[in-house]
């Protein structure tokens, strides 16, 4: 009985001394794209950014209706950049200013029904992916030589209490 309870807290003292490992997702960061969301009073543009691309999703604020009879320009750097109309109902950019670091300034400038109005926001790179920690890591090595430790500590402790321990002697 004492031993099946000593290796249930073996497995238990293992279990708890080995770091839960998180799966990678440096590919699923490494492709997730810069964004940017501009706003006026009537409408909401969402752009999303993969290499020297732009990809503008445009719609009302009231609706939610998607926009996509309109003449969409991007300011950007200070130079402002026609875009083309998707078969989606969105727009998009294409621009080496898009592929610079650091956050920018957007403007994107739409005319709908004869009505122009600006949109401003801010285009916020992305944050660079977390080296996953790799198998043979010192920090992987230094779980291991703890997780050893304990197991020879517990085991050490359970001997040394099993020779010492009044119940198991015999009256003699």
């Amino acid at each position: 009985m004492r031993a099946r309870i000593g290796l249930i807290a073996i497995a238990a003292l293992t279990a708890a001394s080995v770091p839960a490992t998180a799966p990678a997702t440096a590919p699923a960061a490494a492709g997730a794209a810069a964004r940017v969301e501009a706003r006026s009073a009537q409408l909401l543009a969402v752009g999303t950014v993969q290499g020297e691309r732009m990809t503008i999703h445009l719609s009302r604020l009231e609706d939610n209706a998607p926009v996509s009879d309109a003449v969409v320009a991007l300011v950007l750097r200070g130079a402002t950049h026609p875009a083309t109309a998707l078969a989606d109902g969105g727009y998009a950019v294409t621009t080496p200013d898009l592929a610079l670091p650091g956050a920018a300034a957007v403007r994107i400038e739409v005319t709908s029904s004869g009505i122009r109005q600006d949109l401003e926001g801010t285009l916020q790179p992305t944050a660079a992916p977390e080296a996953a920690d790799d198998k043979g890591s010192s920090r992987q090595l230094g779980w291991w030589v703890l997780n050893f430790a304990v197991c020879i500590g517990f085991l050490w402790l359970w001997q040394r209490r099993k020779r010492h321990d009044p119940d198991e002697e015999t009256p003699g």
